[in-house]
């Protein structure tokens, strides 16, 4: 099975989630996000994954990086958040799991195993 977790292993739920999946038996690929960051695609596709219409319903309101970049400003476009993302990769909610062409964020953790064919765990 292919599981892959954006992972932050400094966010308290990034390591839940990731002990979760590991509890399950599941070895996911973990990418440290901050360090890779996503690309302008991945990030859409992440978007697409997760059902969201909006990229900012991604970001993460409350890094010092949103307010010093003027991204609660209503007129930026969808291109400007996403590209902010790549930028700054801290702005991305985390952590996501993806699995079987689905993804989930881990808040709470525990929901992420909704995207998990329950077959592989």
């Amino acid at each position: 099975m292919n599981v892959t977790i954006w992972h932050n292993p400094r966010c308290s739920k990034s390591r839940a989630t990731l002990a979760i999946l590991q509890e399950q038996g599941i070895e996911p690929r973990i990418i440290t996000y901050l360090d890779t960051p996503p690309s302008v695609d991945e990030i859409k596709n992440t978007l697409s994954l997760l059902g969201m219409d909006s990229a900012r319903a991604l970001m993460r309101k409350g890094e010092a990086e949103y307010e010093d970049n003027d991204l609660d400003n209503s007129t930026l476009s969808e291109d400007a958040l996403i590209n902010a993302m790549t930028k700054h990769p801290r702005l991305i909610e985390r952590p996501i799991v993806f699995s079987a062409g689905k993804a989930s964020i881990g808040r709470p953790p525990e929901s992420v195993l909704e995207i998990i064919p329950k077959n592989e765990r």
